[in-house]
């Protein structure tokens, strides 16, 4: 069983705090991430096909376009850390989810077809994570302005995950939040 240390703090962005309170300090990020994606998949399944279609207010994603916008923040926190344990010494770009999720033609695509490639970049991103060493997860590197650990972009994943989670749960279905972790 691969463990990942938890993040310290000022081994990533002062915003990342905000995601990665979500999840536990046990250094099993593999494992939350395989429960993270669970939970993801129970709740789409009792979703009605028009619930995907659900905005909580004007402007704010669909669950179809959330679910899309974790896919595509998953594959690009995954090459960060690849760069970054890799030793690029370039600063990365930023991106803007908001654009990312208005060119993706979410409500285009099979609610299968989603789910499908939320699988395979999750399975990605644990075999990637996986596969460093101690000294690679302890690297760091430059994205967008913001200097971060591979570790900590891994808990960034997570916490992220369970952040959207939680406002799908709470601002579209209206249900209890998942707890954070004591």
């Amino acid at each position: 069983m691969t463990l990942i240390p938890p993040p310290q703090v000022g081994d990533y962005p002062e915003y990342a705090g905000a995601y990665l309170r979500w999840i536990p300090r046990d250094g099993q990020l593999l494992q939350h991430l395989r429960h993270n994606f669970r939970k993801v998949r129970r709740l789409v399944r009792t979703l009605y096909p028009d619930q995907l279609e659900l905005r909580y207010a004007p402007g704010k994603w669909s669950i179809r376009e959330t679910l899309v916008h974790l896919v595509d923040d998953e594959r690009i926190y995954a090459y960060r850390a690849l760069c970054f344990a890799r030793q690029e010494p370039a600063e990365l770009p930023g991106f803007d989810p908001d654009r990312y999720v208005a060119y993706a033609a979410a409500a285009e695509r099979p609610l299968e077809n989603i789910m499908a490639e939320y699988a395979a970049v999750r399975q990605s991103t644990i075999a990637l994570f996986a596969s460093f060493s101690a000294a690679a997860l302890a690297r760091s590197g430059v994205a967008s302005g913001h200097r971060a650990t591979v570790a900590a972009l891994g808990y960034h994943l997570a916490g992220h995950e369970v952040h959207h989670l939680n406002l799908v749960r709470t601002r579209y279905l209206g249900r209890r939040p998942v707890r954070p972790p004591v």
